[in-house]
Order: structure tokens, then C-alpha cells, then sequence
């Protein structure tokens, strides 16, 4: 038997089994979900699936007895398009009037807890405030991601003009619900050279595609590949959370895969791929047949070429691994950041306490400066100077100097010499696509492998997914884009795989992101390359305001700082098809005292 397993017949609801979470405290700190330390090794056909290890029974459907039903309000409480987190019992529910119908959710979002009641309620949908995810109303179904996992759903009624909900004690202690899934019923998978899906790169992408086949009733064999020696882990989180263990980082624990028949082949790396005949060739020689492939390979990091690039103690962050080491090696001493991205000014925030002193290296004039503009870039790097980062602008490393072959000093273009015992590479990526080249499947001239909407390929039968793709972006006019961000990537998963299952779906996400640095958030969402205008609201000195991007007259990307839920209303108003014009905004920010949003959720045009 290979790797799938029969299981109970579906129950009406489907409960991950996890501890209780407690309850969260820094966002960014937290993990989606939590896993198993223990991942499987990568060695020849001991790669394949433990089929022998066994599930326990999952917990069966809550009885009568594990339910609480109570009165929570009146129903004059609560206004068309209002929210209210209630008691009960157990824990809280999220309370939502729209439409003169009342529905009751899990109240804090599973991707890494927000408070949903803080959120953007538009269009039967709820929007986290912190990351930009969507949940039904009427289901509790995550509509948009990141995360993975939905809400559940309460029952309502109304009784003498009371609102009543009817919970499960589980289901309130949980707060996260993970969609029924079909079981694998391909035989002895575990032992075959052929798969129906092949899925190389086990990043958000090819995690999601799994998933969502599953979701879909797809029961056929499903392999997903990957260069890590991991389970698919939370990427995003290494670079703001360097301390992290894996088990903190696991999207998924072990056992998930093992009960819905996803077969994940470690340390696997496909050298070849002959789409004639439809086979994946591995560096180890193993040959496996597909009938249908995702490409979700990733990126991967641009590295130093300056003399003394190969000494020890520098690193690009790629693992957790990598990320634990650098933490090591920095406590108490010296470390040098190449690189004012999200990455490299990440690690020189989390740093900042554990090593003696963090310098950052850029090109650059100010950090992020062609993504979040010249004055954010500015108000950002004043913060980082206030903990204690120095800054050295408009240079770069021009020799990386050792002693007994571990980094000693970082030598600059401007012959200033910082003492280093640790160094951070974080200049950029580029698509690890290089396994494609004469494969017949369409890369374009920098290697990203170009998709329709559909996240299809050139090749029928073959999709690409995440941050090795261009595809057009619905609300920029179809423009052909490369958006490297975790959100993105679980978008374009579920697109390839509910057209792999013939669906006919398209990319249509808004693109949303954060980052995390000295435990203030700065969300974003849209897409904002060549703007040409930023109109600033709030204060940025105090690092509370709200960025938007313009082009033209309109409004094509934002960002903000403890000015929650903006972000996520802009991010709903685009994603509702509404164009923001520039003139909206310069007469909000002109006439706003308050910091009211409620123009953006009028009708315009």
C-alpha cells in the first residue's frame, strides 16, 4: 500500500485536531498552524510515503452535550453591515448583520489569529485586517487568502425578537475549520512511476493546488515535490522571526498529509521535464509520469559575486535552518545586512537585540525606496536609526575579507571596512527556472515562465504557479506581471488547480503583503510599479498615516502604518472592480481630520 489511506466516512464537519490555541499576541510572530518537528527523508524510493504509519480515528461529530446555545443580543443591536464579537460560553463569536440577516463566525482569522471584527465587511464577506484574507459569511468558506484554513460557521436564530447561537465547544476553542477533503483512492500509489498530478515546489502554491484538489473531490494520486528537507513551512515568517523552529513554521503537520493521500517527496529535485511524454526526470534518476504538473519551483536568491564571496558566515535566508544559524552567529557580535528590501531590513529589525551592532548596505538612496517611495522610505530607515542600525547608502560590497576562513570584515565600494562576523544577503531573486530550458515549456527573457489567467502554460496539461510566473493582472488593464508575494501564490494554487479540474477559473486577487519590524506592521495592497504620485495622510514621523500610489489620476496601490483596516477596504473597493481616483483622495486627505473612510466605500466610479 502506498500513500493512501482509507479513512472514516466524511462527517458533516471537518476538525483539524490541534491543541486549543491560546491566544496570540505579536501578529507577526505567530505561525499558521502547528506541525510536526519530524519530516520525511529524501533518499531514493525511501522518499515515497510512510504508508504503514497509521491516523487515530478523528474525534466524531459534536454530540448534543458538547453544544451551548444562548442569547447573545437583541436584534435592534445591531445595524445592516455592523460586526460585534459576542460571548459565548466557551469563547467569542463574530456577530454579522447584513442584509437584515444575522450570521455567526469563528472571530479571529486562522491565518494568524487578527481579530475579524476589526476587519472590512463588503460584498458577504469579511476581510482580516492585518493580511488581507476573506471568509463568506454565509459559510464561513476562506474565499482569499493568505492561510488556509475557513471560519465556522454558527447556527443563528432569531426568538422573541433575541439573537440566539447554537456552537460546539470545539468549534469555539478552535477558531479554524479545515474544508472536508476527498480521500486518495489510487492503488499502491506509494510504489508507482506515474502520477495523475505532479506538483514541483511545495511553497503556498503547490501546498494550496494539493489542497484544493482535495477540496474539489478530486481522489486520484497527488505528488508534490520539493528541493527542502521540510514539510511545506511558513517562508515569509523566517526573515521576521529568525528564532523560529520548524514545528512553529509547519502550514501543515505531518499527519494532514498522510489522511488525504499527498504524497510530498523531500530533498527531490527535478533536473529534466519531457512534456512530450509527459515525465518529470529527478536528479537521482527516478522517472515519474504525470498527466498533469505544476510548476511552483520558486526563486531563487541572487548572491554576492565580489572577491571573497565563498567565506563562511554569509547567508541568504532560504531555510529555517539558515535562519537559526544566523540568529547563532549574531548574538553578541557583529552583523552586516546586504540590502534594503523586505528581507534584508526584516532580519537587521530582529537582529537589532540580539547582536552588537546591525549594519545595512544599499544602493539605494533611502530603504524600499521603488516600492514604498522617497518620504515612507525615509520615515522607515529614521526608525531603524533610532534602534541603533547604521546605514550605508548608494555603495555596495566590494570584498568580503576572512580570517581562518570565516568572515571577518565587509570592505564597501566606498573603502569604508565594517567589522562583521555575520553577513545577510538579501539583493533580490531570480526564478529557479533554469530545469526548464530546453523542456519546450515557455520561459521568457529573464526566466519567469509566462501563464494566461488560467495559470496556464504554453504546453496544454502543464500550469505555473507563484513566484516563477508572469500573468496578467485582471485590474491593471491585463498587464503581464511577476508578483513574488506568499498571498499571490496561494491565489494562483487554487487557480491551476480548479482548472486542472476544468473548472474555467481566473486570476482575479488584488495582491496584498506586509512586513513586520520592531513589532509595528506596515500592510500593502495593490500593485504600485511606476507610480508616479504618493499622496500621504496621517503622520509620518509618528508612523501612523496611510500611503496612496497614484498613476496618473488613479490610485493603484497603498500602504499604511497603525491606520487598520485601510488596507484592507482599498484592497475590497479594487477587488469589487471601483476605480479610486486621485481626486478622491486629495480631497479626503485635504478635508479628513478624523481619518473617516467612509468615501471609499461610496459609490464612485
Amino acid at each position: 500500500m502506498g500513500g493512501c489511506f482509507s479513512k472514516p466516512k466524511p462527517v458533516e464537519l471537518k476538525i483539524e485536531v490541534v491543541l486549543p490555541e491560546k491566544d496570540r499576541g505579536k501578529e507577526e510572530l505567530s505561525a499558521g498552524g502547528k506541525g510536526s518537528p519530524r519530516a520525511y527523508q529524501g533518499n531514493g524510493t525511501a522518499r515515497h510515503f510512510h504508508a504503514e504509519e497509521r491516523l487515530p480515528a478523528p474525534h466524531p461529530y459534536p454530540g448534543a452535550q458538547d453544544c451551548l446555545e444562548a442569547a447573545v443580543c437583541h436584534i435592534k443591536d445591531l445595524e445592516n453591515g455592523q460586526m460585534r464579537e459576542v460571548e459565548l460560553g466557551w469563547g467569542k463569536v463574530l456577530l454579522v448583520k447584513d442584509n437584515g440577516e444575522f450570521h455567526a463566525l469563528g472571530h479571529k482569522c486562522p491565518h494568524y489569529g487578527a481579530p475579524l471584527v476589526k476587519g472590512v465587511l463588503s460584498r458577504g464577506r469579511v476581510r482580516c485586517p492585518w493580511h488581507g484574507a476573506c471568509f463568506n459569511i454565509s459559510t464561513g468558506d476562506l474565499e482569499d487568502f493568505p492561510g488556509l484554513d475557513s471560519l465556522h460557521k454558527f447556527q443563528v436564530k432569531i426568538e422573541k425578537e433575541k439573537v440566539y447561537v447554537r456552537a460546539s465547544k470545539q468549534a469555539l476553542q478552535l477558531q479554524r475549520r479545515t474544508k472536508v477533503m476527498a480521500t486518495c483512492i489510487s492503488p499502491s500509489a506509494g510504489h508507482s512511476s506515474s502520477t495523475n498530478v505532479l506538483i514541483v515546489g511545495a511553497g503556498a502554491a503547490g501546498l494550496v493546488c494539493a489542497e484544493t484538489l482535495r477540496q474539489e473531490g478530486f481522489s486520484d494520486r497527488i505528488v508534490l515535490c520539493t528541493l527542502d528537507r521540510h514539510l511545506p513551512y511558513d517562508r515569509p515568517k523566517l526573515s521576521k522571526s529568525l528564532d523560529a523552529q520548524l514545528e512553529q513554521l509547519a502550514l501543515r503537520p505531518k499527519e494532514f498529509f498522510r489522511a488525504h493521500g499527498i504524497e510530498v517527496l523531500t530533498e527531490a529535485q527535478v533536473v529534466t521535464v519531457d512534456v512530450r511524454n509527459k515525465k518529470a526526470v529527478f536528479k537521482d534518476g527516478f522517472k515519474l509520469e504525470y498527466s498533469k504538473l505544476l510548476l511552483a519551483p520558486g526563486s531563487s536568491p541572487k548572491t554576492l559575486s565580489c572577491k571573497g564571496k565563498d567565506v563562511e558566515n554569509v547567508f541568504t535566508i532560504r531555510t529555517p535552518e539558515d535562519a537559526n544559524r544566523v540568529v547563532r552567529l549574531a548574538r553578541g557580535r557583529n552583523a552586516v545586512v546586504v540590502g534594503a528590501g523586505f528581507l534584508g531590513m526584516e532580519v537587521a529589525a530582529y537582529l537589532t537585540e540580539k547582536a552588537h551592532s546591525v549594519s545595512v548596505v544599499e544602493l539605494e538612496e533611502t530603504p524600499f525606496r521603488r516600492f514604498l517611495g522617497e518620504r515612507v522610505g525615509r520615515a522607515l530607515m529614521k526608525m531603524f536609526e533610532s534602534n541603533r542600525v547604521k546605514f550605508y547608502m548608494q555603495t555596495e560590497v566590494s570584498e568580503l575579507r576572512a580570517q581562518d576562513g570565516k568572515l571577518k570584515e565587509v570592505v564597501l565600494k566606498s573603502s569604508k571596512v565594517l567589522r562583521a562576523d555575520v553577513c545577510v544577503v538579501g539583493i533580490g531573486a531570480v526564478p529557479a527556472t533554469g530545469f526548464l530550458r530546453q523542456s519546450g515549456i515557455g520561459l521568457d527573457s529573464r526566466g519567469f515562465i509566462p501563464v494566461n489567467k488560467m495559470m496556464q502554460t504554453n504546453v496544454p496539461g502543464v500550469f505555473a504557479a507563484g513566484d516563477a510566473v508572469t500573468f496578467p493582472l485582471a485590474w491593471r488593464n491585463n498587464r503581464k506581471v511577476n508578483i513574488p508575494h506568499w498571498q499571490m501564490a496561494h491565489a494562483q494554487g487554487r487557480v491551476a488547480a480548479q482548472n486542472m479540474l476544468a473548472q474555467e477559473a481566473e486570476i482575479s486577487t488584488v495582491p496584498y503583503l506586509w512586513t513586520a519590524m520592531f513589532s509595528k506592521s506596515l500592510r500593502y495592497a495593490g500593485y504600485g510599479e511606476g507610480f508616479d504620485d504618493v499622496i500621504i495622510q496621517g503622520d509620518l514621523d509618528e508612523l501612523k498615516f496611510v500611503a496612496f500610489y497614484t498613476k496618473g489620476d488613479e490610485v493603484i496601490s497603498v500602504a499604511s502604518m497603525n491606520y487598520d483596516p485601510i488596507v484592507s477596504k482599498v484592497a475590497e473597493v479594487l477587488a469589487s472592480g471601483r476605480t479610486i481616483r486621485k481626486r478622491e483622495v486629495e480631497l479626503f486627505v485635504l478635508h479628513s481630520k478624523t481619518g473617516d473612510m467612509s468615501w471609499l466605500t461610496g459609490k464612485g466610479s
